[in-house]
């Protein structure tokens, strides 16, 4: 399974970063592999591109404020959360995102 995501909070630093880190953590314990993009202070970091999107099987989108470039995202199972939450509910995160996988 490939999951691309993105994390951005309003400052663009720790949390954005933190909640990077989170989802990278429930990929490799959940047997995923993950692309994680951030768009934090210092802009788009990791972009995720249309060959990502083309083999993903789903999109986690964690942010607190408009990610740019959303549309990209539109062939995608999409689960939209708060920046927190990969990082607070790590399991709830993904449980979410195979129950939306499984019935689209």
């Amino acid at each position: 399974m490939y999951i691309v995501c993105v994390a951005a909070c309003p400052t663009g630093i720790a949390h954005t970063y933190m909640a990077a880190e989170a989802l990278e953590v429930l990929g490799k314990e959940r047997g995923w592999e993950v692309k994680v993009e951030t768009q934090g202070s210092t802009g788009i970091d990791n972009e995720i591109t249309v060959d990502d999107i083309a083999r993903a099987n789903g999109a986690i989108i964690a942010a607190e404020v408009a990610v740019e470039g959303m549309d990209r995202f539109e062939p995608l199972t999409i689960l939209e959360c708060a920046v927190a939450d990969p990082i607070k509910r790590p399991d709830a995160v993904y449980e979410t995102m195979m129950h939306l996988i499984n019935n689209n």
